[in-house]
């Protein structure tokens, strides 16, 4: 009962966080910047949003979803494209409204899984499977910044310059090291040993190595291709709903200034001390695009937009598809039962 309600408290504190960050967003540009914006500009900016542009946005979003499926999919043989977006929009739904929801998330995986018929030992591989390649590429994203910036001269001097290709290889350089390992035996002990050698003993980091890539090494040489080219399309789609938000509201920094901006906000969703890192992105979105010289009232508009594409939606979406499936689940049920039983001849 303790521990309940400590997660209930924690949980409210953090959404009554993310709230006041957002609510406040104005103030935190204004402090930031010295020139201040109100919430009627923000207004404004929403007002003059049409038709055609929310039905771009809503296609666009849908597109993302979709091409996430094959993710899923590609994670767990056997699974088809409605039940994966079914996971995807349930999960996110619960990890969009608790702190640390991915380990809600994951138990809400089990149960729909479960009731479909899949053992736990393939839920698990997905769940490893689909998270390694979440991070791998949630790793890349901040180089692929870097380097857009890079080529697009968007830094202050050379000595800057040369930090920011040196800790994007690095960042590449981490990416490629990880990758081996899950694909060959050889880089995968030498990298175990490596991490035996940094990390408490306690740890056994080698065997621990050695688990996960036995779970998911099938997965990786025969789908990883298709793994791959579903996170790609998916977060391509993701930063094209931020391209058409900083369209709408005439915030459209530049191609370069774009990738660096939607890098940005990715890596924000790891802030776990809200759900998602909600608050934390937006105000990080809005900052970056105020640096690129985007005015404060259209980097919030964009930034609270993007956030409602990316993080808001998701929760009503994610409920009527838990709905859906809990309404199914119990129908079955119900014909199950109902069904006589057949006298053996």
């Amino acid at each position: 009962m303790k521990k309940t309600w400590l997660q209930i408290a924690l949980s409210v504190l953090s959404l009554a966080l993310a709230t006041t960050l957002v609510v406040f967003l104005p103030q935190i540009i204004g402090w930031l910047t010295g020139r201040p914006v109100s919430w009627a500009q923000i207004g404004a900016q929403f007002a003059g949003l049409g038709f055609g542009t929310i039905a771009l946005m809503t296609a666009t979003w849908l597109a993302s979803l979709i091409a996430y499926t094959f993710v899923l999919t590609n994670s767990m043989p056997g699974l088809n494209h409605t039940q994966a977006l079914t996971l995807n929009a349930a999960g996110s739904a619960v990890s969009n409204v608790l702190p640390f929801g991915g380990a809600a998330g994951v138990a809400l995986t089990f149960a729909m899984a479960r009731g479909w018929g899949f053992a736990n030992r393939p839920i698990v591989t997905m769940t490893l499977v689909s998270g390694v390649w979440n991070t791998l590429f949630r790793f890349i994203l901040p180089a692929v910044g870097i380097i857009a910036l890079l080529s697009a001269g968007q830094v202050p001097n050379p000595a800057v310059a040369r930090a920011g290709w040196t800790g994007a290889l690095s960042i590449l350089g981490i990416v490629v090291v990880l990758a081996a390992a899950l694909y060959w035996d050889r880089a995968a002990l030498l990298l175990g040993r490596a991490l035996d050698k940094i990390t408490p003993a306690r740890w056994n980091a080698s065997q621990a190595l050695d688990n996960l890539r036995r779970d998911i090494a099938g997965l990786v040489r025969t789908r990883g291709v298709g793994l791959s080219l579903g996170m790609i399309a998916f977060l391509a789609l993701q930063w094209l709903i931020m391209v058409e938000c900083m369209k709408a509201t005439g915030a459209y920094p530049g191609l370069a200034q774009s990738i660096a901006v939607f890098a940005l906000s990715r890596v924000l969703t790891s802030a776990v001390i809200t759900p998602s890192g909600a608050g934390f992105m937006e105000a990080g979105i809005a900052g970056a695009m105020v640096y690129f010289g985007v005015d404060n009232a259209s980097a919030a508009a964009t930034a609270l937009l993007f956030g409602f594409w990316t993080y808001t939606i998701e929760i009503p979406f994610g409920g009527l598809a838990l709905g859906a499936w809990a309404l199914l689940r119990r129908r079955e049920g119900r014909t199950s039962t109902s069904e006589p039983v057949k006298a053996e001849q």
